[in-house]
């Protein structure tokens, strides 16, 4: 659509003053034009509300047929002495003379508003502002340029003015009415939060929500590209489909909130996957690129949210977009989840800063005989990842051998392991265990663009036996300007000769038919390893998880040439990236394999890394994720077998004192065991001195600083509502001054309750969750040591 045309794709401004939708029919999308636009038609309605009676009428007038007699076809009053254009407000006058006779008919404006005479000032106030909605309308109709939306425009423009001359309610008139899909665009979010994130800590949830509710608002204030827009973007799409959902939306959605007269309806709630497939993706590109431009006026507090939290919620949010087989779009969702559903509202007065940042994931393996790329192989087993090559299905049971290896004290049994896999309703969408957590896969954003077909690899190389392929010969240039721009350090005389070098070969990432990034090695399959001479990424597409993914396709590539090491110098900039990839300092292929082969750089670091044959590294992330849903499946069998309510122990009411712990009904089906046999300590003084030496071990230790005392509210917000039981050494202390302690197993609760109540309010990457876990590491040491309990 045109400049002038007002409704353009995109997203509305950011920063500081938040976010306000544009008005239609007004020129650009920048969110304070729109918000003074907006503000402009209210003020001119609560002006003309509060105009006296007669120059209501007089307006009102204008829209009214002739009711005089003799059957008068006049539509609407036209003054003798029109207004100027604009009108001058030194030159309005409030007298109105309900005999001056019409331009058109020569009857009077009082014979066109007689049917007016007795409406009350609400419902006059009311047909006011449908007026001044139909002024509107008219000027976007004229304004407008692109011929779908000026037809709507129109439209819309003839059942106002229909409303007034019948002093009706506006009612469109279509075949379907709100809501077009179910489930709506605001429950599939809400199922997708409930899917991925309900086993989340409550705190860790609420940024969830946050995140949420941010996405939402996006959508609903998003402006969408005109059908003819999206025809030359998409050509091959569903046109038609597309056209019908933005009619609607313009007539529900967009002008509605600037022409109040309509009923006005969310986005997120009259529409569904349908119309968010068609927004997605380019919505999540231009609130990057805004995010990057606005990152300095975003506020402090919310720029990690922003930045860092919300791109990854929107990579996850993706696979569930463009899945076939999600089920958070199923009706029956909630139905077969546990739990209730957690509430998602859409705000629509608070302005969001929100914007996303990654895209997503998708595994495909390189075929190394010709190095292009070829299907993403099958999922290895999730218990068991086998060697590249055949893999068994996750459903296939165990072959016989298999069952017969030895058996682990606490191991699931594999039919069990096989009934909770069949139970799994997206093998392929597995749920992230935590968007925020530091673990989290950085090869995901890349692994989707891969099955979307928006990036390749392929492993490429010079040759002086074969014919030149005009396409690798400019990748191979690609990739040597790639690696002289981000290596300012290398020369480039020595870059381009090893790129097109016929021993050394490059796996290469391919954007948009171009070449954005690539590692560049050389093979020695006698000796058994390869040397990574260049690896790099073009800056502008960097932070995207592809470096981790070209790492995972050059480590599968090798494993199908059985060549497990890869040896290569880091420069102190590189350090960092071959640590996270596998690499460390200590090299395990014999320096005579090496020595004479390996290219030596000055000033660099040798780093090497074996590769595990049994690993599928470019869907090791994906595995992971696929155990971690088992277990949680697992554990959701787990308490739902002890759920089962035991008849209360009625002994002690026949004067039993104590009984043993086993002999409790439902113990055994918790999980319990006994406590390995420890030497209880029957003389109380022994007791209390070896219980006193440890806590003074506990006390001194470098870690105990944060348990030293009680918590103070002023400190941790809100910490007495999440733990209910606290603990600190300080009571401790106490406890054992006041000979509470009378077993060594009440004293052990305490210690473990402090490390328990500290892993659960913080979070793992914090520096109180490691102190807990050393000082509990060192507790434990020390109570072995005085053999209270068993080494």
């Amino acid at each position: 659509m045109a400049d002038s045309a007002g409704i353009q794709q995109g997203s509305p401004a950011i920063g500081a003053a938040g976010l306000v939708p544009a008005a239609p029919g007004a020129a650009g999308t920048e969110g304070s034009g729109a918000a003074g636009r907006s503000a402009r038609i209210a003020v001119k309605k609560a002006q003309l509300r509060s105009s006296p009676r007669p120059k209501k009428l007089e307006k009102l007038g204008v829209y009214s047929s002739c009711k005089a007699e003799g059957a008068c076809k006049c539509n609407g009053w036209k003054s003798q002495n029109p207004p100027p254009t604009p009108p001058r407000t030194d030159q309005q006058s409030n007298t109105v003379n309900l005999q001056e006779p019409c331009r058109s008919c020569s009857h009077t404006l009082g014979d066109h508003v007689t049917h007016l005479e007795n409406v009350s000032e609400e419902e006059m106030n009311r047909l006011l502002g449908i007026v001044l909605d139909v002024e509107y309308l008219y000027t976007c109709v004229h304004k407008e340029e692109d011929a779908d939306t000026k037809q709507v425009y129109f439209s819309l423009f003839k059942l106002l003015r229909k409303s007034i001359l019948l002093m009706g309610k506006p009612m469109l008139e279509a075949q379907d009415s709100p809501p077009f899909e179910k489930p709506s665009i605001e429950q599939g979010v809400n199922n997708f939060v409930q899917y991925k994130f309900s086993h989340l800590p409550s705190k860790e949830r609420q940024t969830i929500m946050e995140l949420a509710k941010m996405f939402l608002n996006q959508i609903n204030y998003w402006q969408l590209e005109t059908p003819s827009q999206r025809r030359q973007r998409v050509p091959n799409d569903d046109a038609a489909g597309y056209k019908a959902n933005y009619t609607r939306w313009l007539c529900y959605c967009n002008v509605p909130q600037f022409c109040d007269s309509l009923p006005r309806y969310e986005t997120t709630q009259i529409f569904g996957r349908t119309l968010l497939r068609s927004v997605f993706t380019v919505m999540r590109k231009q609130l990057l690129e805004q995010a990057r431009q606005e990152k300095d006026k975003l506020p402090p507090e919310k720029r990690t949210l922003i930045l860092t939290h919300f791109p990854k919620f929107l990579s996850m949010l993706e696979e569930e977009v463009y899945s076939h087989s999600s089920p958070i779009w199923s009706q029956d969702f909630l139905a077969g989840a546990s739990g209730g559903q957690i509430p998602i509202h859409t705000v629509i007065s608070a302005p969001p800063v929100a914007r996303p940042l990654y895209y997503s994931t998708s595994p495909v393996s390189v075929d190394p005989s010709s190095g292009s790329v070829s299907p993403a192989r099958k999922t290895a087993s999730v218990l068991e990842p086998n060697p590249v090559g055949e893999k068994r299905k996750p459903s296939e049971p165990l072959t016989q051998e298999e069952n017969k290896r030895p058996r682990v004290v606490g191991d699931i049994p594999m039919d069990l392991i096989n009934e909770v896999m069949a139970t799994i309703a997206d093998p392929a969408a597995i749920p992230e265990t935590s968007l925020l957590s530091a673990h989290s896969a950085r090869d995901e954003a890349a692994r989707l663009e891969e099955r979307r077909g928006v990036i390749e690899f392929h492993v490429i190389g010079n040759s002086l036996n074969q014919k030149p392929n005009k396409r690798i010969l400019m990748w191979l240039v690609g990739l040597q300007n790639v690696f002289s721009h981000q290596l300012p350090r290398m020369p480039k005389e020595y870059i381009t000769r090893l790129v097109f070098d016929p021993k050394h070969k490059t796996l290469s990432l391919i954007k948009d038919g171009r070449v954005i990034g690539g590692i560049c090695f050389r093979m020695f399959p006698s000796q058994g390893f390869t040397e990574i001479v260049f690896c790099a990424v073009t800056s502008n597409e960097q932070v995207k998880g592809y470096g981790t993914h070209l790492m995972n396709h050059l480590k599968e590539y090798h494993i199908k040439h059985e060549i497990l090491n890869f040896l290569t110098y880091a420069d102190e900039y590189a350090i960092g990236y071959f640590k996270k990839q596998g690499f460390s300092k200590d090299i395990k292929v014999p320096k005579a394999k090496y020595v004479g082969y390996i290219k030596d750089y000055e000033g660099a670091t040798l780093m090497g890394c074996e590769l595990n044959p049994s690993i599928p590294y470019t869907e090791f992330s994906v595995i992971i994720k696929k155990q971690k849903e088992i277990i949680k499946k697992l554990i959701e069998r787990k308490q739902a077998q002890i759920r089962k309510v035991y008849p209360g122990l009625s002994c002690f009411k026949e004067g039993v004192r104590q009984i043993p712990i086993e002999s409790i009904p439902g113990i055994r089906e918790t999980g319990w065991k006994p406590m390995g046999k420890g030497k209880e300590l029957k003389d109380p003084d022994q007791l209390y001195s070896s219980l006193k030496t440890i806590l003074q071990h506990v006390k001194s230790h470098q870690n105990a600083w944060p348990f030293m005392e009680p918590v103070k509210k002023t400190e941790a917000p809100g910490y007495y509502q999440v733990i209910r039981f606290p603990m600190d050494l300080k009571t401790m202390s106490e406890r054992l001054k006041s000979r509470y302690y009378t077993t060594r197993k009440l004293f052990m609760a305490d210690m473990q309750r402090i490390f328990t109540n500290c892993r659960e309010y913080n979070p793992p990457e914090s520096e109180y969750y490691k102190c807990a876990n050393l000082l509990e590491k060192f507790f434990y040491t020390k109570i072995k040591e005085a053999g209270l309990i068993e080494k």
